[in-house]
């Protein structure tokens, strides 16, 4: 997370509790050090954002501050409501953290619509500690445009090691897939995050060649995957 969206973010916490809230509750929503949340708050107030409060007791932001409304219709709130708690079924557990985020900060300004429901099962949970490879590091390589070496098991069970340029990551509902240029077949091919078994950023990146490398694999997948909207 950015600095500006964690300060907002400590914003949005503070409007919604009803009593002050330490550094440390602070810290852990967010997933930092209290010595981060100190430097927040005293950024926070030299922008004279009206944070009150101070260390060992807590912090509470003054009644009448807001922020600009989002506008949104009925529909569209419905829309993304239904939309992030979709986001539950990729297995993509930051981008299901910053779904939470979002919707908090959606539900902070709009009336809810928890009537409308979304299964939960999916995809596997993308948790580095049984080993599965982060998706958010695969999601970085794209956006970023690095290549990655990837350790991987196929169907059969038979295990390679590539170096690949990622060019897009594909969510299905039951498992998801990283559309990638692999150097060691030289052409276009698709892996399972499920069953990537190690994934190491490299410093080399491809940044001239994505857009040319995304059309064409786009242009070969034809209607294959929903590519935007």
């Amino acid at each position: 997370m950015s600095r500006s969206d964690r300060l907002f973010e400590v914003i949005q916490i503070l409007r919604a509790a009803q009593s002050p809230v330490r550094a440390e509750d602070l810290a852990a929503q967010l997933e930092v050090s209290k010595r981060t949340i100190y430097r927040d708050i005293a950024a926070l107030q030299a922008m004279r954002t009206p944070v009150e409060g101070e260390a060992g007791i807590g912090y509470v932001l003054r009644k009448g501050y807001d922020l600009p409304p989002l506008n949104f219709d009925e529909e569209e709130i419905e829309a993304l409501h239904v939309g992030l708690a979709m986001l539950m079924r990729t297995g993509d557990g930051a981008l299901q953290q910053a779904a939470a985020r979002v919707g908090r900060k959606i539900s902070n300004v709009h009336a809810s619509a928890e009537w409308l429901q979304v299964a939960p099962y999916g995809a596997p949970q993308d948790n580095p500690d049984c080993g599965c490879v982060p998706i958010a590091l695969l999601r970085q390589a794209v956006r970023s445009a690095q290549k990655l070496r990837l350790s991987y098991v196929n169907k059969e069970d038979i295990q390679s090691t590539r170096v690949l340029r990622p060019l897009a990551l594909i969510y299905h509902v039951d498992c998801t897939l990283m559309a990638a240029w692999c150097e060691l077949r030289s052409g276009f091919r698709h892996f399972r995050t499920d069953r990537m078994m190690t994934a190491e950023l490299l410093d080399a990146e491809f940044s001239a060649e994505a857009p040319f490398l995304r059309r064409l694999w786009q242009e070969q997948e034809g209607n294959r995957f929903v590519f935007g909207l």
